[in-house]
C-alpha cells in the first residue's frame, strides 16, 4: 500500500484530513503545503467548462489536468475522479484507472457509488489501483439534489453501501450532502476515513470545491464556507489594468525591455 495512503487511513479517530479540489499545477502548489489530499475533480466540468453538470467531461480532460496538478504535488495524496462512463464494466475501469495513475500521475481514482459497483472497486484494489468511494448525493448518477439519509430506512441503506464499499477494498470514501446524523452512523461504524462534502463535522476530513471557497465559481450552497472572494479582487485588478492602459500609465519606462 501506498505510503500517502496508509498515512490518511492513519489519521482516522485521530486528526482530521483536509482536502481540495485542484485542476491546475499553479493552484495544487498552494494546496499541497496545506491538504492532505488533493482531488482532480470531475467538477471541473462546471467550473472550467461551463457544463450543466459533470457528465461530459471526458477521461482525455481528466488525464491532462492532473498532469498539470501532479507539477505542483509533493507530499499530497493525489486522488482523481474518474469522469461518468469510464468504469462501466471491469474491463473498463482497470484500463482508463491505470492511464489515469501511469500517464497522468495520480495516486488513485474516487468512483460514484450507484449501489452496484462493489465488483469494480474489488477489482482495481485487486489491480493494486486504490479507490476512494464517494456515496450519498452522486452527481454522475442522480439528477436530482437533496440531502441523503434523512429518513431512518435512507440511513440504514447509506450505512449499508458504506460498509459494502469498506469491504471491497476502499481506503477511504466521500459523504456527500448525507444528513449529521447518518453522516456520524457511517463514520462510527467504518474502520477507514470518511471525508464530508455537506455532511457534518463528525466525517474524518473535509473537501470542498477550490473554487468555490475562494469566491471564483458563484456557486455558494449553505454547506459552502466562502474565504475569501477572489471575483472582486481580480475584477479591480482588471479594471486598474483597463484603467491604466487607456491613460497611457500602462507600461512605464520601468516595463520597457532593454533594447
Amino acid at each position: 500500500m501506498n505510503k500517502k495512503i496508509k498515512k490518511i487511513i492513519s489519521k482516522k479517530n485521530r486528526s482530521k484530513i483536509v482536502c481540495l479540489t485542484a485542476y491546475s499545477k499553479n493552484i495544487s502548489k498552494i494546496l499541497d503545503r496545506y491538504c492532505d489530499i488533493v482531488l482532480v475533480g470531475d467538477s471541473m466540468a462546471n467550473v472550467l467548462y461551463g457544463m450543466e453538470n459533470t457528465h461530459k467531461i471526458s477521461l482525455t480532460n481528466v488525464i491532462d489536468h492532473t498532469k498539470s496538478v501532479k507539477k505542483g504535488i509533493k507530499k499530497s495524496l493525489l486522488v482523481v475522479d474518474m469522469p461518468k462512463g469510464t468504469y462501466k464494466t471491469v474491463k473498463a475501469a482497470k484500463q482508463n484507472a491505470k492511464l489515469i495513475l501511469k500517464i497522468a500521475g495520480g495516486d488513485a481514482v474516487k468512483l460514484e457509488s450507484n449501489n452496484k459497483n462493489y465488483k469494480i472497486i474489488n477489482s482495481l484494489v485487486k489491480s493494486n489501483i486504490p479507490v476512494m468511494g464517494h456515496i450519498g448525493y452522486t452527481p454522475q448518477f442522480k439528477k436530482k439534489f437533496s440531502i441523503q439519509g434523512n429518513t431512518k430506512n435512507k440511513a440504514k441503506k447509506l450505512v449499508k453501501e458504506a460498509i459494502l464499499i469498506e469491504r471491497a477494498g476502499a481506503f477511504s470514501i466521500v459523504l456527500e450532502c448525507v444528513s449529521t446524523k447518518t453522516s456520524k452512523m457511517i463514520t462510527d461504524k467504518l474502520s477507514i476515513p470518511t471525508i464530508g462534502i455537506g455532511s457534518s463535522s463528525y466525517c474524518d476530513g473535509q473537501i470542498l470545491v477550490t473554487d468555490d471557497m475562494l469566491g471564483l465559481s458563484g456557486f455558494y450552497p449553505k454547506f459552502v464556507k466562502k474565504y475569501t472572494n477572489l471575483n472582486r479582487a481580480i475584477e479591480k485588478a482588471v479594471k486598474q489594468y483597463s484603467k491604466e492602459v487607456k491613460s497611457i500609465k500602462f507600461p512605464k519606462i520601468k516595463n520597457f525591455l532593454n533594447e
